[in-house]
């Protein structure tokens, strides 16, 4: 597959917020080639190549398999969204709602110091 112009995936990303309105504080930076959204300080979204993977668990995951979609490659606990929800504001606000969330319980590696073996 072909790489995105800049301008398509600037396109995309505009599209993204656009749908995402309803979220509060939803920014976006630039992330080895491709685009992190983030809630406030919360990781929960990637656009790469017109696609956008939401942040899953395992509580979550199963409704994006179900659907028949694909993980991102780097990082395969996000998962692409569906197009119907993509085109759905709502239905996207609520499932980055949710993604939010399960970024939220993801155990931080920072500062924690590893368990004695014993």
């Amino acid at each position: 597959m072909a790489a995105m112009s800049h301008s398509a995936n600037q396109d995309f990303l505009e599209f993204v917020l656009d749908q995402l309105s309803g979220l509060r504080r939803v920014t976006s930076r630039p992330m080895f080639g491709c685009i992190g959204l983030y809630s406030g300080d919360d990781f929960f979204a990637i656009i790469d190549e017109g696609r956008l993977f939401f942040c899953t668990d395992e509580t979550t995951r199963t409704r994006y398999r179900s659907a028949g979609m694909s993980t991102f490659q780097a990082l395969p606990s996000y998962y692409e969204v569906p197009v119907d929800v993509l085109e759905d504001d709502a239905s996207l606000c609520a499932w980055a709602r949710e993604a939010v969330d399960v970024h939220r319980r993801k155990p931080r590696s920072r500062g924690k110091k590893p368990h004695a073996a014993r």
